[in-house]
């Protein structure tokens, strides 16, 4: 039976030991993803985001709730999911290729071979399939990662801050790239950022996260904007200021929260 929320976080809590006790990091975190969908968990840094995503796929345990998927609850990693972290995390001594035929390592070595030119294509650096990460940029070398990722052919895409250490324009071109492939893929998209204009310019929703620690989400905001979706028109669009206004409110008013409570306890 399909779902209409394939995804779903129930009560989700993740506590961490420490010398003086237990931290909570995030708590009673509930949301639910729909089939294709592209979502963005923002928030300030060390609001839990990255924890949350960790969680959703499988290679953290939730404390208390969980992660649903297809009506089955998560308790590991599965095929299912495919993550792409901060950094590249390619392996050295192989080709570009070579890294992306490790997202399809339950086939043949020739099937392999063409998934990986095919994906290495559709990010836009097919050029590059023969050279080592040393002789590429940081940016050709993520989205040589993303297409690891989309070549292990998963439904779920979870990112986890991807773009956050490239430069400005690469940035750019970066959301591009992922913009165009997530139309053509039809993945549902999990993305962890703390850029506000990346979020409302890629994602369909924003799952905002109150300041930690036990953080929890403050607010779920549809985004207005049509598909398929450019820049040039998402910064036309007379809504884009209110909204990214919203956004920014919404961050300054916790982080005030935050700063007066901790003050309180001091």
């Amino acid at each position: 039976m399909s779902h209409p929320f394939p995804l779903e976080l129930t009560g989700l809590a993740k506590q961490f030991p420490t010398p003086a006790g237990p931290f909570t990091a995030v708590t009673d975190v509930n949301a639910k993803v729909a089939q294709g969908e592209f979502v963005s968990i923002l928030g300030h840094s060390g609001c839990g985001k990255s924890t949350v995503l960790s969680i959703i796929a499988g290679l953290e345990t939730a404390t208390l709730g969980g992660v649903v998927i297809g009506g089955t609850e998560v308790v590991g990693p599965g095929p299912e999911r495919a993550i792409v972290f901060q950094a590249p995390c390619l392996l050295p001594w192989r080709t570009a290729s070579q890294n992306v035929e490790l997202g399809r390592t339950n086939v043949p070595r020739k099937t392999r071979a063409l998934s990986a030119e095919h994906f290495l294509q559709l990010v836009g650096v097919d050029d590059a399939k023969d050279q080592l990460p040393a002789q590429l940029s940081l940016g050709t070398q993520q989205c040589v990662s993303l297409a690891r990722a989309l070549a292990a052919e998963p439904r779920f895409l979870l990112l986890d801050e991807p773009f956050s250490m490239l430069d400005s324009l690469t940035r750019f071109e970066m959301q591009d790239t992922l913009l165009r492939v997530w139309e053509q893929s039809g993945k549902t998209v999990v993305m962890v950022t703390h850029d506000v204009d990346e979020a409302l310019y890629l994602s369909d929703r924003l799952i905002l996260m109150t300041d930690g620690p036990a953080a929890t989400v403050g607010e779920i905001m549809t985004v207005p904007f049509g598909r398929p979706r450019s820049r040039a028109t998402v910064l036309a669009d007379t809504r884009y200021h209110s909204y990214r206004r919203r956004v920014i409110d919404f961050l300054d008013d916790h982080a005030k929260q935050s700063r007066s409570g901790a003050a309180a306890v001091v």
